[in-house]
């Protein structure tokens, strides 16, 4: 996150979670905030403020979606989209940064170990609950 924090939160006045969601929206091109919910593993209310925040700046726009009037669809505004295509390459400097210290079979191992692990915290039992949340419960 440090790079965040030197680079990007102060210039472009964005916080950590209006960043993720700014960046996934503009990969996705149209999303809603339940999937974001569901994609980051950030809770929903962070993901409303956020979601809320961004369209207060001018950088996304919430619309009903047609076929189901319930759902919300996000997108990017211009200037939304601006902002995305600036700090696009900023991301993948510090991806292309972190990648390069690992070998080709490390980073397969890499992706290997992380899909066990997204694999596990989405895991559910015959009814439908998270295995992990129930696990975990005090």
């Amino acid at each position: 996150m440090v790079p965040f924090s030197v680079h990007v939160e102060r210039q472009f006045n964005i916080t950590t979670n209006q960043f993720r969601l700014l960046m996934l929206i503009g990969r996705l091109g149209k999303t809603a905030s339940h999937e974001l919910v569901e994609m980051t593993g950030v809770n929903s209310m962070s993901v409303s403020r956020a979601v809320a925040d961004l369209k207060k700046q001018g950088r996304v726009s919430v619309t009903s979606d047609p076929n189901n009037r319930r759902r919300k669809t996000l997108t990017l505004t211009e200037e939304g989209r601006q902002l995305y295509e600036a700090l696009l390459p900023s991301t993948q400097k510090v991806m292309d940064y972190l990648f390069a210290a690992l070998k080709p079979d490390e980073v397969m191992a890499f992706d290997r170990y992380v899909e066990t692990l997204i694999d596990a915290l989405e895991a559910t039992d015959e009814e439908g609950q998270s295995r992990f949340l129930e696990y975990t419960r005090l």
